[in-house]
């Protein structure tokens, strides 16, 4: 028996090692054929590559997201500001405009001989032509007061004297006197605004009486110095003031607007190459120089430095760098002291720029505007004076286009603050070179590309909604055809932009909502 269940173990035996065998060369089979069969469909997919790794958050085409050296930042850490602008064509030449909204909401634009109103959120303009008001004019400038709503209407005649005229009612009844800025040689860039009264100065209770709310200032260019005057009646008349002496306007004129701060700090910008504040605390008698941006310099020609206060009367330096990027000082204290390292606002994307403004609200709270060029493949190619073209607008080739930005920060102050950008114009506001120097223009085809002038304009108002008013130089056929060329670029046409939903330049009235 033994025997027997040890034959019939063996042979059980063999049936399983013949079982296992069999079921190797299954295998062996399966194995094989598998093999054959991914050959036969690795010939079919060998084309096929494996799908991208998902991308990861990208910001809209002219939208910008950056730090204090113009770079991007990560959006996985800041979200873009939800801004959207709202375009109004004014329906007039209008270059070098200045722009202005009273409490009413209406807003005012002038530009040459014109001062334009629209109270319906720009859907119409017309005329608010004043008995006061010069047939002819060069460099006009308007301003709202803030505090009590008055218009003015400055307008230069020649460059012998000027015009000023003033309404209290929205533009509908006008007053005022030439005012005699002076002989020649030449006055040229008059501006006009507006501030408080201090306690210093010309503005000591009983030693002048004020019969007007706000000190009112005027000043403008003599050969190359500024010359500056208080107003105690509104305007009407300008009997204290003079050259602002041996500062460095000696060296250059008037460069941007006056600004005013809530403390009664006065500020002026001079046009000389190394960033410059002209300072006055005691409404205009004495004056100080305050300098910065020796890191980034200024180009030349030079346009335009403008100066912001905020609320708590912070202060907001910004003016083209030599590199043509828009750059930014900032001072906590009345604008005595002035940082020395220079944030970048504008993305380093805009390798061009020109005729920056800004305006503050609450401390940090900054809107900033200017034209701009992202034409980076153009550096270095020869520009109109065959020189390898450095981003200078005055000199820019005519494969470069230029638009408008506008730039908003809500924590200027901060170390390392935040810009949000937003290229506006959906087509150029101009191809080809910008003249930045009137004794250096050029006609190109039968037209000088002189024709959107020195400045453009922004402003706030009571709300925080920033206002930008800007002169077209592409417009009709040269807006919407893919070949245009400078010479197609000559227009001037009276435009503005403002901000139709976003966030408020004060903190307390949070998100603006578009006009009904």
């Amino acid at each position: 028996m033994a025997g027997s269940r040890s034959r019939s173990g063996a042979s059980h035996g063999k049936i399983i090692a013949l079982w296992l065998c069999r079921c190797i060369m299954q295998a062996k089979a399966f194995l094989v054929g598998a093999l054959m069969l991914s050959a036969a469909f690795s010939g079919c997919l060998q084309d096929e590559q494996p799908p991208p790794p998902p991308e990861g958050p990208s910001l809209p085409e002219g939208v910008f997201l950056t730090g204090p050296n113009g770079l991007n930042l990560s959006l996985d850490l800041h979200q873009p500001l939800p801004l959207s602008f709202v375009f109004s064509d004014v329906g007039e030449d209008g270059a070098e405009p200045s722009i202005g909204i009273t409490s009413s909401g209406c807003m005012f634009f002038t530009a040459f001989e014109k001062v334009m109103r629209s109270c319906d959120h720009g859907e119409s303009w017309e005329h608010m032509n004043s008995i006061f008001q010069h047939p002819s004019t060069s460099d006009p400038w308007l301003w709202v007061d803030p505090v009590t709503d008055r218009v003015f209407d400055v307008q230069m005649v020649g460059l012998l004297t000027t015009w000023i005229a003033w309404s209290d009612d929205d533009g509908v009844n006008w007053l005022g006197n030439p005012h005699d800025s002076g002989p020649i040689p030449l006055n040229d860039h008059i501006k006009l605004g507006t501030g408080p009264w201090t306690d210093d100065g010309y503005g000591i209770p009983g030693q002048m009486d004020p019969v007007y709310e706000q000190a009112v200032y005027f000043c403008y260019n003599k050969g190359v110095g500024i010359f500056c005057y208080t107003s105690f009646d509104g305007g009407a008349s300008f009997e204290v003031g003079g050259m602002v002496f041996g500062l460095a306007t000696e060296n250059g004129g008037l460069h941007g607007a006056i600004t005013t701060a809530p403390d009664g700090t006065v500020y002026v910008t001079p046009r000389v190459e190394t960033p410059t504040i002209v300072v006055s605390k005691d409404n205009g008698l004495t004056w100080v120089e305050r300098t910065m941006g020796e890191d980034v310099g200024t180009p030349n020609p030079r346009k335009n430095s403008e100066v912001a206060t905020d609320s708590e009367s912070n202060a907001y330096h910004i003016w083209v760098g030599s590199d043509f990027g828009v750059y930014m000082s900032r001072s906590e204290d009345s604008g005595q002291t002035w940082e020395q390292e220079s944030a970048r606002v504008s993305p380093i994307e805009v390798i061009s720029t020109t005729f920056p403004h800004i305006d503050a609200g609450d401390p940090g709270r900054i809107a900033i505007t200017y034209l701009g060029s992202e034409n980076a493949s153009e550096l270095g190619l020869p520009d109109i004076d065959d020189v390898a073209w450095n981003g200078n607008p005055h000199y820019a080739t005519g494969n470069v286009s230029y638009y408008l930005y506008i730039t908003y920060s809500l924590n200027a102050l901060d170390p390392d603050p935040v810009f949000h950008t937003v290229r506006v114009s959906p087509d150029p506001v101009q191809i080809g070179s910008i003249c930045l120097n009137s004794g250096d223009c050029r006609t190109i085809g039968e037209s000088s590309n002189r024709n959107l002038l020195d400045f453009n304009d922004l402003h706030i108002d009571l709300e925080g909604r920033a206002y930008v008013a800007f002169a077209d130089g592409c417009t009709g056929s040269c807006a919407t055809d893919n070949n245009s060329t400078p010479e197609d670029s000559r227009d001037r046409r009276g435009s503005v932009y403002f901000l139709g939903s976003g966030p408020s330049l004060y903190e307390a009235v949070d998100l603006l909502a578009e006009f009904e």
